[in-house]
Order: C-alpha cells, then structure tokens, then sequence
C-alpha cells in the first residue's frame, strides 16, 4: 500500500456524540481500551472486521468514521 495515504477516524467525535468513553466502547467492541486509544490515535489499524464492528457499535456507517488521508 502506499505509505503516502494513511487510514483516519472520527472515532472520538462519534463517541463522544453519544457519551461514551473509550472503555465502554471497547467493552462493546470486545477490545481493551488501549485498542480503542490506538485506533483513535493512529497508532493502530484497525482490521476490517474491528472497523465494521466499532461501527456498528457507533451507529455509524464505515465511511462516516474512517477515510484515508494523503500524507505530504
């Protein structure tokens, strides 16, 4: 993959709209919290099976929370 385009999230915003903390997410997820703090940070990538699951979880459709983003 190019190194160039990196994979982004809106993660943070969609909890925080409805009130959740990283733990609660990540026990709905069946991750830790550190996962949850990785992906939102972009220390982590998701597999696409957790990012359809957080999705879910966040009543979120993938496209509205993740998209890539060019590096320059």
């Amino acid at each position: 993959m190019n190194e160039k385009i990196k994979l982004k999230n809106r993660i943070k915003i969609a909890r925080a709209e409805m009130n959740l903390s990283q733990e609660q997410l990540a026990n709905m997820a069946g991750v830790s919290r550190q996962t949850i703090g990785y992906i939102e940070t972009g220390q982590y990538c998701p597999t696409a099976k957790l990012a359809l699951i957080i999705s879910n979880c966040l009543q979120k459709s993938f496209e509205e929370l993740f998209y890539l983003e060019e590096v320059i």
